[in-house]
Formats: C-alpha cells, structure tokens, sequence
C-alpha cells in the first residue's frame, strides 16, 4: 500500500498552499492525502464552557474546511483527516514517519502567528528522518509551470525546472533520487547545482579551469546511476566557483521545486538544518524540499 502524503495545517494561508501541493503530489505519486492538525488541548473532556470548546472547534472547521475545499478541486485524491491533541512538532514527526513526505507552509519563518512559521517548523524539519517540502502562500499550480501562449490553460504547461544542490563531499544519494523522482514526475527538466570554491592560493589561469573540471568529472559520476535510472530526465549540470547558498538561490528564481539536503546530526540541543539549506527556507520563493542524508 502506498505510504500518505502528509500535509500539516494551522487554518492559514500558508498551509492551504501547502495542502494544494500536496494534494497536486498525491495526484502525481498516485498516492493518498492524510491532513494534519496539531494542538495542545487543555483537557481530554468535553467541557460545557463555550470559552474552552472554542479551541476545539476550530481546529474541527480547519480540517473540515479544508478537506472541503480539496475534495472539490481533486476528486481523484482519497484523502483522511486527523486532530491530534499534542504539541504540533512531535505529532507532526510522528505522523511524518509514516508517511512518503511532509508538506508544510513557508512564511519564511517571518511574522507572527501559526504554529508552522517558525521555531516549530524547523524543529519539525531538524528531527524528521524522510524528506519535507515547503510552500509559501503565493505557491499555485500555474506557478509551478512554463508560461504558455494565449487560449492555453496555464496549469497545463510545461513544469518549470526542478534544482537540486550538490555536495560530492558527502553522501547525498538521497537527496538526487527526490530530485530524480521529482523531475520524472512532473517530466521537468532537472538542473544540477554544484558550488566549486578555489583554493585561495591559485589565480585565475590553467590551475583553476583544472579545478572545475576535477568538479564537473566528481558530480558527473555521482549522477551516473541516476542518469542510467532516468534516461528520459533532461540534466543541466551547472558547477560554478561561489558560496552554495547564492548559487541555489540564483538557480532556484524560475524553479517549481527546489531540493536541498540536511545532514542527520545526532541529538543536540536547539534545531540545525545547516546553512545552506536555512538560506534557503529564508529567501527561495518555489516550494523548497529537505532530505536528510548521512
């Protein structure tokens, strides 16, 4: 049986993005939708104070809301609801650990209110063993797409480029099969974006064009199963002397998917998803993908 696509929400604009590109992922993958919503009741029994139901009726009308309004959009979708009474970043790993991938909505982690703009986010991102994406608010299925001529549908277009960043440094199988899998779904192009830094030592001449080259000859092989996995994937392959961040964002301006890796760190206190991966969620508008990796 095919594992869920898990979709957390908090009754914003964020997550209803995010539950729309989960349910356009169901679509792809073939996959059900399960909707999550997470709060911290303050009791286990119904009360007769209107003041204390209150909280539980909202969250009731935001999963039933919400599966309203998805049922009608994408009636091809089976999709489940669930409220679960507990602090919003442990249910929504648990939940996660079942499913394929975990969809949330972005506010870039910026402003006030939702459980998911924020420190809980990351902490969900920072401790979830599968791979989650992003959506910020602005994210639709005709965002996704090329722009297409007059009379043509714009949510019928050719899916925009899908990047993923590469470290040949580490281990990141798992981060180019989203990638692959990724691309092959929406039949995307996939470009490629590995950063090469010089050596401070060497100038401009023959020893750094050697450097970039030894780059191109390491991603090219980290990309051969893949490659030979995927024949019909069209790959751009961009190795580029500069910071990793500013070369993913650059890259990432007209994407419909951004993927990222997270390294598994063990337990520590506070959240890391690394540099790279923070700038990321911070200042890339496209829907962003974590994987974590060893």
């Amino acid at each position: 049986m095919l594992r869920p696509i898990v979709v957390g929400l908090d009754g914003s604009r964020e997550s209803l993005a995010a539950a729309d590109w989960a349910a356009r992922e169901a679509l792809r993958r073939g996959a059900p939708l399960q909707l999550v919503h997470a709060w911290e009741a303050t009791s286990t029994q119904p009360s007769t104070l209107p003041e204390l139901s209150a909280p539980d009726h909202w969250a009731r009308r935001i999963l039933r809301d919400a599966m309203d309004r998805l049922s009608e959009r994408y009636p091809q979708v089976y999709m489940r609801s669930e409220q679960i009474s507990r602090p919003a970043a442990d249910a929504l790993v648990t939940t996660a650990a079942e499913g394929e991938l975990l969809v949330l909505g972005s506010r870039a982690f910026s402003g006030v209110g939702g459980f998911l703009a924020g420190s809980v986010a990351l902490a969900t991102i920072a401790r979830l063993t599968g791979p989650a994406v992003l959506v910020r608010a602005d994210s639709t299925s005709e965002s996704e797409r090329e722009p297409v001529a007059a009379g043509m549908a714009p949510d019928r277009g050719p899916y925009r480029e899908v990047v993923v960043g590469v470290d040949t440094d580490h281990r990141c199988n798992d981060v180019v099969a989203f990638a692959y899998e990724s691309a092959a779904l929406r039949s995307a192009p996939l470009r490629v974006v590995h950063a090469w830094r010089a050596p401070l030592a060497l100038g401009s001449g023959a020893e750094d064009l050697s450097g970039q080259e030894d780059a191109v000859q390491a991603v090219t092989s980290l990309l051969r199963p893949w490659r030979e996995k995927y024949p019909n994937v069209e790959v751009r392959l961009e190795v580029r002397n500069g910071r990793p961040a500013e070369l993913l964002q650059h890259a990432a301006q007209d994407a419909c998917l951004l993927v990222v890796g997270r390294r598994i760190r063990p337990a520590r206190i506070g959240t890391h998803t690394g540099p790279v991966t923070h700038a990321a969620l911070h200042h890339v508008r496209c829907p962003v993908a974590v994987v974590p990796h060893d």
